[in-house]
């Protein structure tokens, strides 16, 4: 289980772009489920989107500061809840138990919820569109790279495999997988039985290994990880530059 806290990475850098405009709204899934989510719009676009996918708290405020993060950076940010089904879209508080509602999500009612993000995202900017996400995000970023959504990319923050599923053969947009090194959750044996699934199949993918890092590293355990925190941040915004390129030309 991933831990959030309400503070972004201290050593992630300060950009300098403005948000123009930020907050909660929901959305309508194609069978008709209503989700919460939280929208940032950059001031300056840089004519690509983020759709941001939580640890397994859901929509929490460390992601809708993270989507004002991106959204300074010029992104389009979205970030989604998973439990529109079976929690509603009320508030919720530190009492909200996630582990309930974790056992009764289904990865095609994610998949359902996500191309409805996808959409939206789509009408506001237009531009290439990427997932990011940590832990269950994580994994769930990955897997929608093969969900037919025309991802431009997808980047999973120590991503747990069975959150991916067995879905390599329909994988359609490159991966980043930025792991810890020691993660708790996954073991690098089991990352790297996943990247040889993707050697074995022709797949795009980068993976890159923070030593000793733990799971987490780039919220719970920002304090001791601020390198890490800050490589990852610069391995994103060049991920999503040079794919969101290549995808534009």
């Amino acid at each position: 289980m991933c831990h959030s806290v309400d503070a972004l990475p201290p050593a992630a850098p300060v950009v300098t772009g403005e948000v123009a405009e930020h907050g909660p709204l929901e959305l309508t899934a194609a069978d008709g489920n209503r989700f919460r989510a939280y929208r940032a719009v950059p001031g300056v676009p840089n004519g690509r989107s983020v759709l941001l996918l939580p640890d397994t708290r859901g929509l929490h405020p460390f992601y809708e500061a993270l989507a004002r993060r991106f959204a300074e950076a010029g992104f389009h940010t979205l970030v989604m809840d998973y439990y529109g089904r079976s929690a509603g879209t009320g508030a919720r508080d530190e009492s909200f138990d996630e582990m309930a509602h974790l056992e009764r999500l289904e990865p095609a009612h994610v998949e359902t919820d996500a191309a409805a993000a996808v959409a939206a995202l789509r009408r506001w900017d237009g531009g290439p569109v990427f997932s990011v996400g940590f832990c269950l995000g994580g994994g769930t970023s990955w897997r929608l790279a093969a969900a037919g959504l025309g991802l431009a990319g997808a980047v999973g923050f120590y991503g747990p495999p069975r959150f991916f599923g067995d879905r390599t053969a329909d994988l359609s947009a490159p991966l980043l997988m930025l792991l810890a090194g020691d993660d708790v959750v996954t073991t690098q044996e089991e990352f790297d039985a996943l990247a040889a699934g993707f050697d074995e199949a022709g797949k795009e993918y980068e993976m890159h290994v923070y030593p000793g890092a733990p799971h987490s590293f780039f919220d719970a355990a920002y304090a001791e990880w601020t390198e890490a925190c800050a490589d990852a941040w610069h391995r994103i915004l060049d991920f999503t530059r040079r794919h969101g390129d290549a995808r534009a030309s």
